[in-house]
């Protein structure tokens, strides 16, 4: 047998100027930035290589591809881009964090503490679900949690949002522009939604609200071709039936991964990060926040990359007055 000494303390790397938390478009434009300023900057890819925007399948609403692109591929791109300027990219993810003591000190899944002298956190969000196997099944091929990416491939089609706070309205508004026809399935007998909102959906002709109605599942042989949901589920006039639909969009809101950040600097109610003005600059100086980590409201790729840009070029200034 062998024996196992627990108390080996855990590795310790020191990382010097910046260490970067994620790789979507926010973390990658960071490294890429960071890299062409000499500031030797590690990148943890984090939770999902390639970020939210991996989840879709052709990006053609991002600058500088005129015939749209694939979302991995783009994500490839950049990831080469910022290697090409030095980055060091990693596998893994932060699971522990200390912004009370300078150089700030992280810790890894493999429980590997890091040090360094700045912090670009682009850990980005997660779309809700409702939590149906069918949504992994048909992720890509019909189901979306994000109109304002995928609804171009739905002109002239039918489609469910479900949701019915504002941001499902917004999306049901987007897609009503689009698409022959908007269901928006709603589990509540009213929108939670502000009024202007509602107005809106409910004087749209071709948007159609289905009140206390909730999803059971999806079908389709090639992708999504229709919802099978119930009205008034559990109650005695219950009635399931099938709906008809090419694409399933879900809106019920997206929540941060922000967690491990919490105590350490300040996050709105939400679980967003709060940064200072028009600046990427969080409460502790030194830590900065990019793309939808800290972005409630767009969460779209190319301001998660411009943000990515301020943040390394905010992370320089700070790292150039400690050298003073």
């Amino acid at each position: 047998m062998f024996n196992i000494d627990t108390n080996i303390p855990p590795k310790r790397e020191s990382l010097g100027r910046l260490l970067i938390l994620g790789s979507g478009p926010a973390g990658y434009t960071a490294a890429i930035y960071a890299g062409r300023a000499n500031l030797n900057p590690v990148l943890y890819c984090g939770m999902q290589t390639g970020g939210q925007l991996t989840t879709t399948t052709i990006v053609e609403n991002f600058p500088g591809y005129p015939d749209g692109v694939d979302a991995n591929q783009m994500m490839m791109d950049l990831q080469k881009q910022a290697q090409r300027f030095g980055a060091d990219i990693r596998d893994g993810l932060i699971t522990k964090a200390d912004f009370s003591v300078h150089p700030f000190k992280l810790t890894t899944d493999r429980g590997v503490e890091l040090e360094a002298d700045s912090v670009i956190i682009a850990t980005g969000a997660s779309a809700k679900y409702l939590g149906l196997a069918d949504e992994e099944k048909y992720k890509g091929e019909g189901v979306s949690a994000c109109a304002t990416c995928d609804g171009f491939f739905y002109r002239k089609k039918v489609v469910a949002v479900v949701g019915g706070g504002d941001t499902a309205c917004e999306e049901a508004s987007y897609l009503a522009g689009l698409c022959k026809k908007v269901y928006m399935i709603v589990r509540k007998p009213y929108l939670r939604a502000s009024e202007i909102m509602k107005k809106r959906v409910e004087n749209t002709e071709n948007i159609e609200i289905l009140y206390e109605t909730n999803t059971l599942g999806l079908y389709g042989e090639n992708g999504v071709e229709g919802a099978h949901v119930v009205y008034k589920k559990g109650e005695p006039d219950e009635r399931k039936y099938d709906l008809p639909i090419d694409g399933f969009f879900l809106a019920i809101g997206h929540k941060p991964n922000t967690d491990i950040f919490r105590g350490q600097i300040e996050l709105d109610e939400q679980g967003y990060i709060v940064t200072k003005g028009k600046t990427t600059a969080t409460s502790v100086d030194g830590v900065f926040a990019a793309g939808d980590c800290a972005d409630p409201h767009y969460q779209q790729a190319v301001v998660a990359a411009a943000s990515g840009c301020m943040a390394a070029l905010d992370a320089q200034h700070y790292l150039q007055t400690l050298e003073k």
